[in-house]
């Protein structure tokens, strides 16, 4: 399994990034204790010219982080045909104990990736850096999810065995079974739908609002309501979506429509969803930086665009969802 191109590309990928983040995270130390733009120390300078360069490489790193979750995804999807049992992704992340702890922690990595390059991107576009030290508390705090996702990444794949039979996603995600994929998959689709779709509309005024003001109200409630649409996405897609690519009743595998069966739907799908929640969220939690004075014209213009990046997201999501409801034959009845 080892020898696995996707495999090699994430332990090597991976590999380099933890070792940047720790070369950065001890740099990051020395900046919390040090760090001081009114002084014209040499020691100032030298930091300066560091973190700019580290910074930089840092950045390459985490945008690889972000990635590694649709090629981990891939990879794992790729090698059901190795494993007794597998149909899909599913079937390999359920193959060891490992799979769905790397799967959860990729995803939390991508956030705070992606947060990390986001706070970069302000801080290095103020005169006098002010967030520098905030983005290296983050970097602190991104340090162990990495690692504890590299570690489990390597108990992974070194423990995949090819002769143990794995469950498929028609078990994990059957309606009647007992875990909590199969309270997800029984949950009452109309009652779903009417949640997915009131937070996408209340998503998008609250996001059309803050694209237009930048004002705290609306950028606080976008912030809110993408973490929720995110999270009632996930559930929506287990719950009434996938049924409507799969054109069956019963198949709630969020995986499958990662399959070439299925046009690799999911890849643009769950990329949307990343892009559309994230960016919603962002343009909250950047709201306290207002009140930095180097940053304070910059954060509402900053905040609009990412309000319309979310919005549009968002909106290309709910087309690729509404695609199979609106045109496929296959209707929900009696649910």
């Amino acid at each position: 399994m080892i020898l696995h191109p996707g495999v090699i590309a994430l332990i090597l990928g991976s590999g380099i990034t933890l070792l940047l983040l720790f070369a950065a995270a001890a740099l990051g130390m020395k900046i919390l204790s040090a760090w001081d733009m009114k002084s014209s120390s040499e020691e100032q300078l030298i930091l300066e010219r560091r973190t700019y360069l580290v910074s930089t490489l840092v950045q390459y790193g985490l945008f690889f982080e972000i990635i590694s979750l649709f090629l981990f995804i891939y990879t794992a999807d790729d090698m059901h045909n190795l494993l007794v049992g597998a149909m899909c992704a599913t079937g390999s992340l359920n193959a060891n104990s490992y799979g769905f702890p790397v799967l959860y922690a990729k995803i939390v990595s991508v956030f705070l990736s992606a947060s990390w390059i986001a706070v970069n991107y302000m801080d290095t576009r103020a005169e006098d850096y002010p967030l520098t030290r905030k983005k290296y508390t983050l970097l602190l705090f991104i340090v162990p999810v990495v690692f504890a996702g590299y570690v489990l990444q390597l108990q992974y794949f070194g423990h995949l065995d090819p002769n143990v039979i794995t469950s498929c996603c028609g078990v994990l995600f059957s309606e009647s079974g007992p875990k909590i994929a199969s309270s997800l998959a029984s949950l009452p689709v109309r009652r779903t739908e009417i949640v997915f779709f009131s937070l996408f509309f209340i998503m998008v005024a609250f996001g059309l609002m803050a694209a237009k003001t930048g004002r705290k109200p609306y950028t606080v409630s976008l912030s809110v309501v993408s973490g929720l649409f995110f999270a009632v996405s996930i559930i929506a897609i287990i719950s009434f979506i996938s049924l409507y690519f799969y054109q069956l009743p019963s198949h709630h595998c969020p995986f499958d429509i990662l399959q070439s069966e299925y046009y690799y739907v999911g890849y643009p799908l769950y990329a949307a969803l990343f892009t559309g929640s994230f960016f919603g969220m962002m343009t909250g939690i950047v709201e306290p930086f207002k009140k930095i004075r180097s940053l304070s014209a910059m954060i509402p213009a900053i905040q609009k665009r990412w309000a319309f990046v979310a919005i549009s997201a968002a909106t290309v999501f709910l087309i690729i969802v509404l695609i199979p409801m609106v045109f496929f034959p296959f209707k929900l009845e009696g649910y």
